[in-house]
């Protein structure tokens, strides 16, 4: 299948925002926001359901955002992932909450950054592999792409690596990893990370960080060979971007090949 797009709606302090992603800090401190809505996020969830795009990603930002993540998933029950804060004590009740799939990152570690096995085993028994969506967005570093967690501040000891793909696929229904280190800055995307999963491609995929213009949806497409989707931030109009029209997202996975 060719690279499809998939929405998003980032939440931070119950509105909906777009940051660049390596300014995000616990303190908040340094924080650059790239665009802070008016409209609410189940306004956006509703845009998505009409518009047919199934399979985005609604991620709760740190704390205060539950209340607007839920109103997203009444909005579009069924039709969007949810992130931020999952574990296995609650990824059930989001699913509840209308969400298809929970997204998990920081909990599979420990404070260290250690990946942990059984908690990965443990939430697969309970929501199903077919429910889980594992958030690998990694940075760059000297040994490739190193997955980073607590709001991509902690490098952890996983590595995005076709064996550690493999490792990991069987436990998933899907990866969505973010270019952190390009996320939100609208200047060009990570091509060899994009090129790296999509050597892979044995899953569904979502990438996203860097997507500045349509050509940059193109060259997703091609250096992926269409394994993975993608998603785009703060380029789009619809959140106050320039250099990306939403109806031509819409339009892109209209396209006779995406049947």
């Amino acid at each position: 299948m060719p690279t499809k797009f998939r929405p998003c709606i980032d939440l931070h302090d119950g509105k909906v925002k777009q940051i660049v992603g390596g300014s995000l800090r616990d303190d908040g401190a340094g924080l650059r926001e790239n665009f802070v809505s008016d409209e609410s996020a189940a306004s956006f969830a509703a845009r998505y359901q009409a518009d047919g795009l199934f399979g985005g990603h609604v991620i709760k930002l740190g704390q205060g955002n539950d209340e607007a993540a839920r109103e997203a998933l009444a909005a579009f029950p069924g039709g969007l992932h949810i992130g931020g804060g999952i574990n296995a004590d609650n990824a059930t009740q989001w699913l509840e909450a209308g969400a298809s799939h929970v997204i998990v990152t920081s909990w599979l570690f420990d404070a260290d950054g250690r990946f942990l096995d059984d908690r990965l085993e443990t939430l697969k028994r309970r929501v199903g592999a077919e429910r889980l969506v594992l958030d690998l967005s990694c940075r760059r570093t000297a040994s490739g792409w190193t997955v980073a967690m607590n709001r991509w501040q902690t490098l952890t000891d996983l590595h995005v690596t076709p064996e550690i793909l493999d490792r990991l696929a069987g436990s998933c229904a899907e990866f969505l990893i973010h270019a952190a280190d390009v996320e939100g800055l609208c200047g060009g995307i990570d091509a060899d990370l994009v090129a790296l999963l999509g050597g892979w491609g044995k899953i569904p995929m979502t990438y996203a960080g860097g997507v500045a213009t349509m050509d940059d949806v193109l060259k997703v497409e091609h250096a992926s060979g269409g394994k993975l989707d993608l998603t785009v931030g703060s380029a789009l109009d619809i959140f106050g971007g320039r250099g990306v029209c939403y109806t031509d997202l819409v339009l892109w996975n209209q396209r006779p090949e995406q049947a």
